[in-house]
């Protein structure tokens, strides 16, 4: 068990924060309309979360699960929308499809969030926030785990500093998260 969390803190040691992570920051931030975040399987669970973060965070975002795009929730898309894609090796194809089919709706941008070096998302992305290259903590070297953790912080390095960037406040954030024991923290003395 060691192993495998030394493995996957190694891993998001490793992630290299460039002047793309602070381009993604400031794409959202001039985002006019919704962030839509996308991905399949283990992305997709990360995607939905990145969702949610940013939308307790002042940020107004919704998941659109690549497979259900195709078959009509892609009229969620508007012109003012900015879409982030998850998917470690970056060549998924319900996630490729709905970054073209999105591009033609007139999305501002795209950003994808992969690891492999050869794949077809970075051709469709305008900003790439790259992973580095992932060892598995799986000792059979398949299951995603350390690619997950590493995706799960880079998600949340993104709505964070886009957090702070807004300004978002205590009072702005319990507004959005007034439920359960954050709630009632974010509450207090705030409000």
């Amino acid at each position: 068990m060691r192993a495998v969390i030394a493995a996957e803190a190694q891993a998001i040691a490793s992630i290299d924060v460039t002047d793309d992570y602070v381009a993604a920051v400031a794409l959202i931030a001039g985002c006019r309309g919704k962030v839509i975040s996308t991905g399949i399987g283990k992305a997709g669970h990360i995607a939905r979360k990145f969702a949610a973060t940013l939308c307790s965070t002042a940020t107004p975002a919704v998941f659109v699960h690549p497979a259900e795009a195709a078959h009509g929730d892609l009229g969620l898309v508007g012109q003012h929308d900015v879409l982030i894609a998850f998917s470690t090796s970056g060549k998924s194809i319900e996630v490729l499809e709905i970054l073209e089919l999105a591009r033609h709706l007139g999305v501002t941008g795209i950003i994808g969030v992969t690891s492999h070096p050869e794949s077809d998302l970075r051709a469709l992305s305008d900003i790439v926030l790259d992973m580095g290259v992932i060892d598995e903590a799986c000792p059979l070297k398949l299951t995603p785990s350390s690619s997950i953790a590493v995706m799960l912080a880079i998600s949340d390095a993104v709505a964070l500093a886009l957090m702070e960037a807004k300004g978002v406040t205590k009072r702005d954030w319990g507004m959005r998260h007034h439920g359960g024991y954050l709630g009632r923290a974010a509450r207090t003395d705030n409000m």
